[in-house]
């Protein structure tokens, strides 16, 4: 059995509170999608959308998750009205997802309970940590995915 450097010490510990995290980030997306009758997974895809109708082929590319379960997810928005498909002039089959008014206005409210979380959350750590924080994880993304869907913000 191979032992960790101090450096593979350090990321193993990094990434169990990474996980234990996104728990606490889904449960809390959960609950602050909840009035705008979303959920976390549909929040996120809606968020995609919200920037233009695209395939959910390619959501799923930006969003790193499966088809199907894009999917899946974009039939519910679509049955609760968030989300209209219309044709692509580019691709016969591969319809776009298009929000809809309800949608935006679904993501409005939400942006406005995100803002107020965000701030009361990131309030209550030190800004430099984290800033920090955000480059380290950007530049472990990149390590394990050099090739992102979306360019880097950084």
């Amino acid at each position: 059995m191979s032992a960790h450097t101090e450096h593979g010490d350090a990321f193993t510990a990094l990434v169990l509170e990474v996980f234990r995290v996104n728990r606490l980030l889904h449960d809390a997306g959960d609950q602050l999608a909840a009035p705008a009758g979303l959920s976390t997974a549909r929040w996120q895809v809606l968020g995609v959308v919200e920037h233009g109708p695209i395939p959910i082929a390619d959501v799923a590319r930006v969003m790193g998750l499966t088809r199907q379960s894009v999917r899946e997810t974009s039939a519910l928005l679509e049955a609760e009205g968030f989300v209209e498909f219309v044709d692509n002039p580019r691709h016969r089959r591969a319809r776009l997802m298009r929000i809809t008014p309800a949608g935006a206005d679904a993501m409005e409210r939400l942006g406005r309970e995100q803002a107020a979380w965000a701030n009361r959350v990131g309030g209550a750590q030190a800004l430099d940590e984290l800033r920090t924080g955000v480059r380290a994880l950007t530049r472990i993304r990149q390590t394990l995915d050099p090739d992102p869907p979306l360019a880097d913000s950084d």
